[in-house]
């Protein structure tokens, strides 16, 4: 289920506020941030974007 066409704008990543960018496969939807000092990558759940930074993780 993708996002909305306006909420990928206005999110950002809580732990240094950069923007999100998405980055959802069929099988793991997320949202990675677009810092490379952070670069956290947030879970999509039922199309809702779960920005906890206890639930993201490094991506390899």
């Amino acid at each position: 289920m993708p996002l909305e066409a306006g909420l990928l704008e206005i999110l950002a990543c809580p732990a240094c506020r950069a923007p999100l960018s998405d980055a959802s496969a069929a099988d793991t939807p997320e949202l990675i941030c677009t810092s490379k000092a952070c670069g956290l990558a947030y879970p999509v759940r039922d199309g809702i974007p779960v920005l906890l930074v206890d639930e993201a993780r490094r991506p390899a």
